[in-house]
C-alpha cells in the first residue's frame, strides 16, 4: 500500500463501519445485565493479551482492550477502536450491533485484527474469570485471553512516544531515583533532570547528542524538545501517558511491552 493511500485511509478513522457477524446472524440484545462469576466481568479495562482461532495462537500487540460496561463494549484491537452492545447474564456475554474504524496502521499486526475482530463480532461469548484473568471463548471455540489492566508506573517503564509520530523511535524513561529522564527524541539521545510532584514533572534544560535525520524525524524531535526546561502535566491512564507542558505542547506514549 503506497503512502497517499494508506493516508486516505487513516483519514476514515472516525468512521464508523458494522463488522459482520462471522458465527452466522444470531442477534444479541443490548443492555446490561447481571454477573454470575466470583470477580465481575463489568466495569474492569481488560487488556488483550492473545487469540486462538483455528489451533493457532496469536499475541496481541501493546494497546489492545476492552472494558464491558453500562450496557456497552469498547476497546481496541490494537489498532483500530471498536465499540458494541453488551449484555452479561450469569457466564455469558452477547455482544451484537459491533461497529470499529477502519484504519491501516503501521507496525501493527492487521491479520490480529481480524482474528480478534471475529471474536468480538455479534455473537455469545462463554465468560471464565480466574483471579486478574479473563477468558472469553466463542461457540465455535476461539479463546481470547486477557488480563485486568493496571496503570503503568511513570517511573521505571519505557515510554514510547506516540504522538508526535516518530516511527517508533522516541521514547522516554523517568528514574525517580536518580532525578532523571533519558531517552531518545527520534533522531538524538536526550537526558535531562526531571522532579516528579503532585501529577507534574518539571523538566531541567535537555543533553543531546548532534545528529541528523530525516525530516519527518526531525520535526517529532522539536516538538519534544518543548517539553524541556520547563513543568509539564502528567497523566497515566493504564498504559498511555499523557504529557502536556505549560506551553501547550502534548506528548502522548505507551507503555513498552
Amino acid at each position: 500500500m503506497d503512502r497517499q493511500k494508506q493516508r486516505m485511509i487513516l483519514t476514515a478513522a472516525a468512521m464508523l463501519v458494522p463488522l459482520m457477524a462471522a458465527c452466522g446472524s444470531e442477534k444479541a440484545d443490548g443492555g446490561s445485565g447481571s454477573v454470575g462469576a466470583e470477580r465481575p466481568v463489568t466495569g474492569v479495562r481488560w487488556s488483550v493479551d492473545s487469540v486462538t482461532a483455528d489451533g493457532r495462537t496469536q499475541q496481541a500487540p501493546a494497546g489492545a482492550h476492552v472494558t464491558i460496561d453500562k450496557g456497552r463494549a469498547e476497546g481496541s484491537f490494537g489498532c483500530n477502536n471498536f465499540s458494541a452492545e453488551a449484555t452479561v447474564d450469569g457466564d455469558r456475554v452477547r455482544l451484537g450491533r459491533t461497529m470499529a474504524t477502519e484504519m491501516a496502521c503501521e507496525n501493527k499486526p492487521m491479520a490480529f485484527e481480524k482474528t480478534l475482530a471475529r471474536a468480538f463480532s455479534d455473537q455469545e461469548l462463554k465468560a471464565k474469570v480466574d483471579d486478574d484473568r479473563l477468558t472469553l471463548t466463542t461457540g465455535r471455540g476461539d479463546t481470547v485471553r486477557l488480563t485486568e489492566a493496571k496503570d503503568a508506573p511513570l517511573a521505571g517503564t519505557k515510554w514510547t512516544v506516540t504522538t508526535p509520530e516518530a516511527d517508533g523511535r522516541a521514547h522516554l524513561a523517568f528514574d525517580e531515583k536518580k532525578g532523571t529522564v533519558s531517552g531518545r527524541l527520534g533522531c538524538n539521545k536526550v537526558n535531562a533532570k526531571a522532579t516528579v510532584s503532585d501529577g507534574h514533572i518539571t523538566l531541567g534544560p535537555p543533553a543531546t547528542t548532534r545528529m541528523m535525520c530525516e525530516d519527518s524525524l526531525m520535526t517529532a524531535e522539536k516538538t519534544l524538545l518543548r517539553l524541556f526546561d520547563g513543568k509539564a502535566k502528567y497523566r497515566v491512564d493504564h498504559q498511555t501517558l499523557t504529557l502536556t507542558s505549560e506551553n501547550g505542547t502534548s506528548v502522548r506514549a505507551v507503555a513498552e511491552r
